[in-house]
C-alpha cells in the first residue's frame, strides 16, 4: 500500500523512525511528511499567516520531508502537492505519550490523522504511554500488522482508528482492548515560576484523576497495561439534545 507518515514529534522523532522501518520491511510504499521540529498539543491548528517550506532529509535507511508547520500543515499539503499519488491509508505517529480520552482534541498525532479521514482516506493514530521512549521496534510492527487491506477497506469514512500502547515492552502487554474514550477530563494547575530577571511565569500542568476514569474507558485500560484500541469520529453534534433543543428554540417565536 501507499502510506502517508507522520507525526507531531518530529521527523527525528524515535517513533516515527519506528513505523517507517516496520512500514517499509513489510514492503508498503512510504511517504513521510512530518513537521521539522516538536509540534505536540497544537491540535488541529493550521499555518495561515507565514509560508511553509519543505526539506528533504535523506539519511542511511530513510527518507522523507520535514515541513515547518503543525501536523494538520503536512497532510494538508502533502495530499493537495507534495505526493505523487493520493495514499491507501495514512498512519500518525508513534506518539511518545498517550492520546486517550480528551488528549484527542490537543494532540497534534490525532489531529494529522483526522485530517486524512476528513479526506477520505482511512487513517491510524498511533501513541505510546511513555513520554521518553527509546526502542519502539515492536510496538511499529504490531501496528504495521493492522494495514491489511481488507480491513482498511471497510473502515468507516471520516473515522480515525486511534491505538495506544502502554508503557513498557510490549511482550508484557496484556493483550488487546477495543474500548471506548474515557469522559474524565485534565485536573490542571500552573506552576507559577521567576525567570532570571524575577518576573514570574507559568507552566501548565494537569493529571487525568484516577477515580474518576472509568475501567472499561481507553485510559483505564491502558493503565491497566492493555493496548487500547478506540474508533474515533469527528462529529461533535450533541445528538441526544438536538430535538430537544430544536423545540426549545423552534417553537419559540424568538424575536431578532
Amino acid at each position: 500500500m501507499d502510506i502517508l507518515l507522520t507525526n507531531d514529534d518530529g521527523i527525528r522523532a524515535v517513533g516515527l523512525r519506528a513505523l517507517y522501518g516496520a512500514l517499509t520491511h513489510a514492503g508498503h510504499r512510504v511517504h513521510v511528511a512530518a513537521p521539522m521540529t516538536e509540534q505536540s498539543a497544537v491540535g488541529h491548528s493550521v499555518t495561515l499567516f507565514s509560508p511553509l517550506r519543505v526539506k528533504e532529509v535523506e539519511e542511511k535507511g530513510f527518507s522523507g520531508l520535514g515541513i515547518s508547520g503543525t501536523p494538520a500543515d503536512c497532510v494538508k499539503l502533502a495530499l493537495s502537492h507534495l505526493l505523487p499519488r493520493r495514499p491507501d491509508v495514512i498512519v500518525s505517529g508513534i506518539n511518545a505519550g498517550a492520546n486517550v480520552g480528551v488528549d484527542v482534541l490537543y494532540s497534534g498525532t490525532v489531529s494529522a490523522a483526522t485530517e486524512g479521514a476528513l479526506a477520505g482516506i482511512p487513517a491510524m493514530a498511533v501513541s505510546v504511554d511513555d513520554f521518553h521512549p527509546e526502542e519502539l521496534s515492536a510496538q511499529a510492527e504490531y501496528a504495521t500488522r493492522l494495514l491489511n487491506e481488507e480491513f482498511w477497506g471497510a473502515f468507516p469514512r471520516h473515522c480515525v482508528l486511534n491505538l495506544n500502547f502502554p508503557a513498557g515492552r510490549l511482550d508484557q502487554a496484556k493483550g488487546l482492548k477495543v474500548c471506548r474514550q474515557t469522559g474524565s477530563t485534565y485536573r490542571d494547575w500552573y506552576d507559577e515560576r521567576k525567570d532570571p530577571r524575577g518576573n514570574p511565569y507559568f507552566w501548565l500542568c494537569g493529571v487525568i484523576p484516577e477515580e474518576n476514569v472509568a475501567p472499561d474507558t481507553d485510559r483505564g485500560c491502558l493503565s491497566d497495561g492493555y493496548i487500547t484500541v478506540t474508533p474515533l469520529t469527528f462529529d461533535l453534534t450533541h445528538a441526544a439534545y438536538l430535538e430537544t433543543l430544536r423545540g426549545h428554540l423552534e417553537t419559540n417565536d424568538l424575536k431578532f
